[in-house]
């Protein structure tokens, strides 16, 4: 116990990522020789990808959507038919009030919005979580889930699988290894958004499908009427009240291996440039600029992190990378006292000397089953790569930069501690959530 209180008081006190991952297991654990048990919520889309991952370690007890309908990519009606003997249930709070008892664990694969409730939910019944990226919506629901997630004790992973690919591993131990020098700056870029952004909202309303539960897919959000073929299934990530753009969807992922890889703490400010926000909608594309305290693997005493997306690239000027090699769609990039990494999201990284040639010779590291390291941690009480310990901070980081797209242009400072922007009182009112009446979660 003295442990758990010890973990608890210094999350409150730095929330620092570096300092969290390094922090000793304390997770309660199955005897390895028992069935996992797991259900999952939202088991349309990337949700049946999921509960699918989950089951391929563990057996799937119950499941829930909103959606009862067949004609998505699995989905409610492929559960059913996969998983005979599993309950479905259309709400989430009947579910883990019925089921939890059955259960050590629940994937989480809602729009961003109903992340939060339906994790700190499970939390909070002792049930082990794969929740996916962005952990959440908000700031300080990430913040409530680092801390729920410490004092639950249980094994927990945010849904950015390519944590856990070769990839990413691998150039986590080059950059590490010093092979190009200290960093003096980095790059995530991403052609997302591929679902519209930058728009006003559509008058009028249409006839809600009979197998869709409209109420309980706004969940917490505040009532609006169904549009079609607006927000569900795909296009929510655009607009403020359900996703968090084109950042929240791949920043957990591309700016992961920058914050992994240098050890960086909470950033000091986040600054915009980009089209003049909307009411409702991210914008179409946006620069932002992260600040951090330099580490023992950057450059200078602050270092810069720069997101691009909405088809934006990084420049090559300025790094090793010769001017004629094809920058992909989605990556990252980590420019060195004596080299650059230039590396494809999800790919294997390829690195430039300082004569532009490509470097040979370089460590390598193999991938993980994401899914399975999150199930083994229930079975043996081991810690996820990607646990809500590390997850939780580098969400934060991410989410800054969505609360600058929403503000527009201007540096934002930011106090990790305090958990506050020091410069605009405007901007701290979009750290916190405001849940809709009757949908308070306890914790949040």
């Amino acid at each position: 116990m003295s442990k758990l209180v010890n973990r608890r008081n210094f999350l409150k006190s730095s929330v620092a990522s570096a300092a969290v991952i390094s922090a000793p297991a304390i997770l309660s654990a199955k005897s390895p020789n028992e069935t996992v048990r797991v259900a999952g919520v939202g088991v349309g889309g990337k949700g049946w990808t999921d509960i699918n991952g989950a089951a391929k370690h563990a057996d799937v007890v119950a499941y829930c959507d909103v959606d009862t309908g067949k004609n998505r990519k699995g989905g409610y009606g492929n559960a059913a038919e996969t998983w005979e003997s599993a309950t479905g249930y259309t709400d989430f709070r009947k579910m883990i009030e019925k089921e939890h008892k059955n259960l050590d664990g629940i994937t989480i694969s809602t729009p961003d919005h109903m992340h939060a409730p339906v994790t700190m939910m499970a939390l909070k019944h002792g049930l082990a979580v794969y929740t996916q990226k962005p952990l959440t919506r908000t700031i300080s629901e990430a913040r409530a889930l680092t801390l729920a997630a410490a004092d639950a004790g249980v094994s927990t992973q945010m849904g950015n699988q390519h944590h856990s690919g070769a990839g990413y591993r691998t150039l986590v131990e080059i950059v590490r290894s010093g092979k190009i020098g200290k960093i003096k700056t980095a790059h995530s870029w991403s052609n997302r958004p591929v679902w519209p952004q930058g728009m006003e909202r559509p008058a009028g309303s249409d006839p809600i499908p009979k197998t869709l539960d409209w109420n309980l897919w706004l969940g917490v959000a505040q009532e609006r009427p169904y549009k079609k073929d607006v927000y569900h299934a795909f296009k929510w990530r655009g607009w403020f009240d359900f996703g968090a753009g084109a950042l929240g969807d791949m920043g957990c992922h591309i700016i992961d291996p920058v914050v992994w890889s240098l050890d960086l703490g909470p950033a000091k400010s986040v600054s915009y440039v980009g089209p003049k926000p909307m009411a409702e909608t991210f914008p179409k594309s946006e620069v932002l600029k992260y600040k951090f305290p330099g580490t023992q693997y950057t450059a200078g005493k602050q270092f810069t992190l720069t997101w691009h997306d909405g088809g934006k690239l990084p420049p090559l000027k300025g790094s090793h990378v010769p001017s004629n090699v094809d920058v992909p769609p989605n990556g990252v990039m980590f420019i060195g006292e004596k080299g650059t990494i230039l590396c494809a999201h999800g790919r294997t990284p390829v690195v430039y000397a300082e004569d532009q040639s490509v470097m040979t010779g370089l460590p390598t590291v193999a991938g993980l089953d994401h899914y399975g390291v999150w199930v083994d941690g229930i079975k043996s009480g081991k810690t996820p790569n990607s646990s809500f310990a590390y997850a939780g901070p580098m969400t934060e980081t991410v989410l800054l930069g969505v609360v600058a797209a929403r503000m527009g242009a201007g540096e934002l400072k930011w106090d990790s501690k305090k958990m506050a922007f020091t410069n605009s009182d405007k901007a701290n009112q979009f750290v916190h959530h405001q849940y809709r009446s009757g949908w308070e979660i306890k914790g949040l």
